[in-house]
């Protein structure tokens, strides 16, 4: 039972990181900059997603820019694209793969089939994990290292938004989630290579002790 609840609570973490990596995935806001200018009211805030970059003034309007071209984005946007939609892709996987091999589902078959599920789900919550873990750190490298160049002018250093946040927490969620469910299917595996399952039975002596009655009676 307890082992039950554990994989439900993390079945709960994974469905948040899930939401948190598709949403860090479609947020504008991974690098921010605010240029306040001559006055508050010429104020604006630029924003620099995956996706698109986007621009909010401070008289209310609003406005975006999809990024069509891929091979013109910095390297670390290509690979913080592939890694992150890897991540959406193979937490969802998880998702429902986890479903079918819980305890407390009556989906999956025999327990040794549903353990196989869960510790394949755990595996793919894991790998999701990294991939959105790897993009996320890369993204703040390069805002930190950007921000503390000196040739660098004010005007076009960035600092992290919120997108990127999102992406760390998601990631560590996702990472919780598969080892809980890797460790849960592991110690049940464990525990049956310590305590195998004892055999009663003696077929072979029955048999001899059943031809030795049959012997008697022809005697």
């Amino acid at each position: 039972m307890a082992s039950a609840s554990l994989q439900f609570f993390a079945f709960i973490l994974a469905l948040f990181g899930v939401f948190g990596d598709i949403t860090a995935t479609l947020l504008p806001n991974w690098k921010v900059n605010a240029d306040v200018g001559s006055n508050i009211i010429t104020a604006i805030t630029q924003m620099q997603g995956l996706w698109m970059d986007c621009t909010w003034y401070s008289t209310g309007m609003f406005s975006c820019t999809l990024k069509y071209s891929i091979l013109s984005l910095p390297i670390y946007i290509q690979a913080a694209r592939t890694t992150m939609v890897l991540s959406c892709i193979l937490s969802a996987f998880g998702i429902c793969i986890t479903t079918v091999g819980m305890k407390c589902t009556k989906l999956g078959g025999d327990p040794d089939s549903k353990s196989h599920a869960c510790f394949a789900g755990g595996v793919c919550f894991i790998i999701a994990g990294i991939c959105g873990l790897v993009p996320t750190s890369w993204h703040m490298r390069e805002i930190i290292s950007n921000f503390l160049d000196q040739t660098i002018p004010e005007s076009s250093k960035h600092e992290p938004g919120g997108a990127v946040y999102t992406g760390f927490i998601s990631a560590g969620l996702l990472l919780i989630a598969g080892v809980i469910f890797c460790t849960s299917c592991l110690k049940k595996q464990h525990g049956a290579w310590i305590y195998p399952s004892k055999q009663h039975q003696f077929p072979s002596t029955e048999q001899e002790s059943n031809a030795g009655y049959d012997l008697k009676d022809y005697v």
